[in-house]
């Protein structure tokens, strides 16, 4: 992968994370996500599911600010995204899936409608058209994520998918 698409790749992840356009990702993004997801699934916020959720992704917000936030003003920049998030993973693309899990466990939890431990494929597919994928692209995604093709996705092949789309490796340069 050469520079140019390394970068484009690199600012389409950052996109998904900025969830209100404003070019920082912050507290309040992860929020919004766990907002929509609740909204979409018609989960409460004050049931276990719904408090799983906010805790998950405040969970993610300190994890990626511990390792991202680089001139500590609450906020993530595309740079810092790049630089600290991006490069401070590459040798370790678990970590990155670490700090998320608890936010995809609970996502996953609420999307699971029946309760059976892992949610149904059209029902991912939902949750990630509300977190901002186009149509297209959440089918193919939810799709992918059924590793062994069971009709439903659990947390292991969430948090495992979630590890190789995130941690982008950069070119040698």
């Amino acid at each position: 992968m050469d520079s140019a698409e390394y970068e484009r790749k690199i600012a389409f992840r950052f996109a998904a994370f900025d969830q209100d356009g404003n070019g920082y990702i912050d507290r309040a993004d992860f929020s919004a996500a766990a907002a929509r997801l609740l909204a979409e699934f018609g989960t409460t916020a004050r049931c276990d599911k719904g408090q799983a959720l906010y805790i998950g992704a405040e969970a993610f917000w300190q994890g990626m600010a511990g390792i991202a936030d680089v001139d500590g003003d609450q906020r993530v920049n595309r740079e810092e995204f790049v630089g600290g998030a991006v490069k401070r993973l590459r040798d370790n693309p678990e970590r990155f899936a670490e700090i998320a899990r608890p936010f995809l466990r609970a996502a996953i939890a609420v999307a699971d409608r029946d309760d059976r431990g892992a949610a149904a494929v059209p029902d991912v597919e939902r949750a990630l058209r509300v977190l901002g994928a186009d149509a297209g692209t959440a089918r193919l995604a939810a799709r992918s994520l059924d590793a062994d093709q069971d009709g439903r996705i659990a947390e292991d092949e969430a948090v495992s998918a979630f590890a190789d789309y995130f941690t982008v490796i950069a070119p040698d340069v």
